[in-house]
């Protein structure tokens, strides 16, 4: 017999709380964006560095994912809520009493993990959550509070780096505040699942059926360039920002970085307009448009190119994405459809760290601009190797 939790009809707003809880965890998640020029000129490493400190975070979020991605169905979604918000607060608390990059890259790593476990857990509970008349809008809902909280980050912190003393302390103490109020929510939001009395908490095996291989395939692609850009901006943006196009305001900084996971959001709620055999293609030639003008602003010293750039390339990574994962849940048996997606945001996030480090290792060598420059040209190109893909799928299969 399983074990029941308070799971009982949920009132029209108790959604609220995980909602709440999930910004709060993705905000911390990219806190660190404009405090990275200080961490910089405090411990005196490299931009390479950086990068690395990116994806250590990604590989938190990974292995997060894969171990704990079915961990909520068992144990119930708050429980693990619960769990994630603490391991941010561990690292909110690694982050204000470190001294060495050891201790940044620690922090970065256990934030990694939180993220992880909230990226699936706190979407499901979200949409479990909502009212009858906001089910249709659910996921949605989700998926913007996912990105509203990754946009807020930078832009929180930029704010009290430029404008506030001792800022490194202040963002991650103002972060243990909002995850305070996000723990007492969730504890008081009904549980939806009944806890399994036999728990089978193994690794799960990401898989691809052969079926949904033609559909995969593009979606990962686009999905890779999508995120390919969002790691850029949320690692790299401040250097070339300041050192290219020779902008100091971390506060602005954090300001374009925020509009990128805006525009995300925006595009993510913009395809629902269009037909859903144009969605996917629409992403890619809107990603492809974006990166391209990224890289011309940079390679030109131009910020409004830079930043329409950006804007293009957050709205095309949003209709992308979701029209991406909708292919991919239609295109799978009901039965794998859970490992059909947690292997969608496997690429995503493979997506966040492996293109950063290569930044960092070509910066080095080739310095920002021609770096900037062949990275965009390469997130647009993969577009448009997705683009020919998509085109020729059969228009019922996306």
């Amino acid at each position: 017999m399983p074990v029941l939790s308070n799971t009982h009809a949920p009132s029209p707003l108790a959604f609220l709380g995980p909602a709440f809880a999930f910004l709060a965890v993705m905000l911390g998640t990219t806190l660190p964006t404009p405090l990275y020029p200080i961490y910089q000129a405090e411990y005196g490493f490299s931009q390479l560095v950086i990068t690395v400190i990116f994806a250590v975070y990604a590989i938190g979020v990974i292995g997060a994912l894969v171990v704990t991605g079915r961990w909520s169905d068992q144990l119930g979604r708050r429980p693990m809520l619960l769990a994630g918000m603490l391991i941010a607060a561990a690292s909110d608390l690694v982050f204000l009493v470190g001294d060495s990059l050891g201790m940044l890259l620690a922090g970065r790593m256990i934030s990694g993990v939180s993220a992880g476990i909230f990226t699936g857990t706190a979407t499901v509970a979200v949409i479990e959550l909502a009212p009858e008349a906001w089910k249709p809008r659910a996921t949605l809902a989700a998926t913007a509070v996912n990105m509203g909280g990754l946009g807020l980050g930078p832009l929180v912190a930029g704010i009290l780096v430029t404008w506030l003393p001792a800022p490194l302390a202040l963002s991650y103490a103002l972060h243990l505040a909002l995850l305070a109020v996000g723990m007492l929510l969730v504890w008081r939001a009904p549980e939806t699942v009944a806890r399994k009395a036999s728990l089978d908490l193994r690794v799960q095996r990401l898989r691809i059926p052969p079926q949904v291989r033609r559909v995969f395939v593009p979606a990962a692609l686009v999905g890779f360039a999508g995120f390919a850009v969002l790691g850029f901006f949320n690692s790299m943006a401040p250097a070339f920002m300041q050192e290219v196009l020779g902008e100091p305001n971390l506060a602005l900084i954090g300001l374009v970085v925020c509009l990128v996971f805006i525009a995300s959001t925006v595009g993510q709620s913009l395809q629902g307009r269009v037909a859903p055999q144009w969605r996917l293609p629409l992403g890619c030639m809107t990603l492809l448009i974006g990166a391209s003008l990224i890289g011309a602003g940079i390679f030109a010293a131009s910020m409004a190119t830079f930043c329409g750039g950006a804007l293009l390339a957050g709205t095309g990574q949003g209709i992308g994405f979701r029209a991406g994962m909708g292919a991919i849940a239609a295109a799978s048996p009901a039965d794998q459809r859970g490992a059909v997606t947690s292997a969608f945001f496997v690429v995503a996030y493979v997506a966040l760290s492996i293109p950063v480090v290569g930044i960092g290792l070509a910066t080095s060598r080739l310095g920002l601009v021609a770096t900037g420059t062949g990275f965009a040209g390469l997130a647009a190109l993969l577009c448009g190797v997705a683009l020919v893909l998509v085109l020729r799928i059969p228009r019922g299969d996306t």
